[in-house]
């Protein structure tokens, strides 16, 4: 009985983090933290598309610029999509808007990251209280 308690426990915190990865908060909202959740999604999401705004969604470069793509698909898989849209060539971006978009799409991704990580501990962290009371 212990063990399929400790499945169940590894599945809703994977859960927990793609369902925080696929929205910015939604982690957190189902924690039942909606202030911090739609903290989190506002300024995830409006980091991200001031990049965008800058840079048009030619920063988003998956094959000439790797390290920035890594960072920046880490704030959905969204992205992804958006990269292979950019990869046709039809969004060229030079110069500075490239560098301070990639920037602020790359922070936004990495802000994500960090959030994606506190839900999970957070529904860790709360998992393991609720069964140490039952004890």
């Amino acid at each position: 009985m212990a063990q399929r308690s400790k499945e169940s426990h590894a599945f809703f915190l994977i859960v927990v983090g793609l369902l925080a990865w696929l929205v910015p908060g939604a982690g957190h909202y189902v924690l039942e933290e909606k202030r911090r959740a739609i903290i989190i999604f506002v300024t995830i999401v409006v980091t991200f598309c001031t990049g965008i705004y800058i840079g048009s969604i030619g920063v988003i470069d998956p094959a000439g610029a790797k390290p920035w793509y890594l960072a920046q698909i880490m704030n959905s898989p969204m992205v992804a999509a958006l990269g292979r849209l950019a990869t046709s060539g039809a969004y060229p971006v030079y110069g500075r808007p490239n560098e301070i978009g990639q920037i602020y799409t790359s922070i936004a991704g990495l802000l994500n990251l960090l959030c994606i990580v506190n839900a999970v501990y957070l529904a860790h962290v709360r998992e393991a209280a609720t069964a140490r009371g039952k004890k």
